[in-house]
């Protein structure tokens, strides 16, 4: 669970105590949410691990079970909650997320507002990006989705910073009191341009807006609906490319130029031979690069406007 300590400064560095949420992780895509239990259990395929034995431990520990596998016990955080989190609507990812808190430019201390809370993955890091003076202010329309994501701001120790309401953002804007008060607004809503007129009373003069949107469509209504009172509108596209890297033994020629492009032929050769027509042919661990088989394609369009400032 995250910790806020006297200082206000979120904070895992201390020990794992009986109650709080871990992620234990099993390898780079199998992780869960694990809430420790004085009295329970952990079973998986490495075998059987008892909470007890990892309360007093620190995050990041490597524990073992009775049969000898091991996992270990991670803080988390919203880089991790949003792999393991219960998806009760499509999510943001990191790519689209880092560039979402850093475009906003959201720092300690900042109001932000959200409509759309969802599953709460965007949530959780504009939290931590506020901390520890800030507010998330996060509305949703389905009352059992907010009071959902009002628990998992409870497991992860964020409720002091996120208050999750219920309201139809886009047919009765937000709520007046935020009025001029907020210093970033983000939409996630199947017609954004409704909320636009809402959020240009929300914002601090200079304050600035996102719109999520999967359809290159809803973007261009929400881009004629923020010419009117908003200025510097940027469309952005996050394309995230992943690589493997690993060592792998390659057969090549000596003076076969060709047969070392896209890796990083290694100093040692582990042996050689005569090939059919006279050439020497080695075989020697590499270290080969290719795209991952899983990269993640498209998943929305993220809109920037600037709210102008009237003089």
């Amino acid at each position: 669970m995250l910790l806020i300590d006297p200082a206000k400064k979120i904070s895992f560095q201390r020990c794992i105590s009986d109650g709080d949420l871990v992620i234990v992780y099993e390898r780079h895509d199998t992780m869960k949410a694990v809430k420790v239990c004085e009295g329970s259990m952990l079973q998986n395929r490495f075998g059987v691990f008892k909470h007890s034995e990892w309360i007093g431990k620190t995050f990041g520990s490597k524990v073992f079970s009775n049969k000898g596998g091991f996992v270990y016990l991670l803080a988390p955080t919203p880089e991790l909650w949003t792999l393991v989190l219960s998806h009760r609507t499509q999510i943001l990812y990191v790519a689209d997320i880092s560039f979402v808190v850093m475009y906003l430019e959201i720092v300690p201390g900042c109001l932000v507002l959200e409509s759309g809370t969802g599953s709460g993955s965007l949530t959780t890091s504009l939290a931590r990006a506020v901390a520890p003076t800030g507010h998330v202010y996060t509305f949703d329309f389905h009352e059992q989705r907010a009071a959902s994501a009002r628990e998992d701001f409870e497991r992860t120790g964020l409720s002091s910073l996120v208050t999750v309401g219920v309201r139809d953002i886009q047919g009765e804007g937000f709520p007046v009191e935020f009025s001029g008060l907020a210093d970033s607004v983000f939409l996630d809503l199947p017609q954004p341009w409704l909320a636009i007129p809402s959020t240009g009373k929300m914002l601090k003069k200079d304050g600035i807006i996102c719109s999520f949107s999967p359809c290159i469509e809803q973007v261009q209504r929400s881009s004629e609906a923020l010419r009117l009172n908003f200025t510097d509108i940027r469309t952005f596209e996050v394309l995230l490319r992943t690589y493997e890297v690993r060592e792998a033994k390659m057969d090549c020629c000596e003076g076969d130029e060709g047969a070392s492009l896209g890796s990083l032929p290694l100093k040692r050769r582990q042996r050689s031979s005569e090939g059919s027509n006279g050439q020497e042919i080695s075989t020697s661990p590499t270290v080969m690069a290719k795209p991952s088989g899983e990269a993640r394609g498209h998943t929305g369009y993220l809109t920037f406007a600037r709210l102008k400032c009237l003089s």
